[in-house]
């Protein structure tokens, strides 16, 4: 695991798009594509904006491919669908042909939308391992990632797969990604910040003793790939080192 601290935001999110750009490169220098996994909510909006304007030039874009660890059950032309913010930061601004974009299809019922999304993911990578270059994840105040909430039923697949789950405190169901589809992994980049995530951050890194039940992000241990934390100090701020 690499852990890294920064004074602010900005500091934090060039760094993390470099990172992004160096991933980037040496995928496509060894297979020719880029798969990289996005992140929802608010925290990656200017992340996405940078990788579409400032850095535009730094990836050959025609071989990169979008997927999404999780998706809220709305329609696509709903503002808190992920898709449509990853769109409207990134996506057109870079002109992405829908091709290469593997949107989640909410018009389905959320059971139905996670088995299609998964025969999709599957179909792309054609029968070989589901190593994506890149999973981006981002972590809740409850120490959840991706849509692996606390004590919710996914936290408890063992399936290389899409699933839904429905989520007691929001009410509504989610489609995720499992913790062994994300493990699978080359690479995984947590961005974090702010000090309400502080107290989430000390118990899912420092904790000696795994509570996956009550700290989901926990159940992220690639099998052979890498983890990179991205943290401002106001989310490291109770790390005891």
């Amino acid at each position: 695991m690499n852990l890294l601290i920064y004074k602010t935001q900005e500091e934090l999110q060039e760094d993390l798009v470099d990172y992004i750009v160096a991933i980037a490169n040496k995928a496509i220098e060894e297979h020719d594509m880029f798969n990289f996994v996005l992140t929802g909510g608010n925290s990656p909006k200017a992340l996405y904006h940078s990788l579409a304007t400032t850095y535009k030039e730094k990836i050959d874009w025609t071989k990169v491919y979008f997927f999404f660890g999780d998706e809220r059950n709305v329609m696509p032309t709903h503002e808190s669908y992920n898709g449509l913010m990853a769109k409207n930061a990134m996506l057109d601004l870079l002109e992405i042909p829908e091709d290469q974009i593997f949107y989640v299809d909410t018009t389905l019922a959320p059971e139905k939308a996670a088995i299609e999304y998964t025969k999709a993911i599957n179909a792309h990578f054609k029968g070989s391992d589901l190593n994506f270059d890149l999973i981006l994840l981002g972590m809740g105040d409850d120490a959840h990632t991706a849509s692996l909430f606390p004590g919710t039923s996914i936290l408890n697949s063992k399936e290389v797969e899409v699933d839904s789950v429905f989520v007691e405190k929001l009410s509504t169901y989610r489609i995720s990604f499992t913790a062994p589809l994300i493990n699978k992994a080359r690479n995984i980049a947590f961005l974090v910040f702010g000090e309400n995530k502080a107290n989430a951050v000390k118990h899912v890194i420092e904790d000696k003793k795994k509570n996956t039940k009550l700290y989901p992000t926990q159940l992220i241990q690639p099998i052979d790939g890498s983890v990179t934390w991205f943290l401002d100090d106001a989310a490291a701020a109770l790390l005891d080192s």
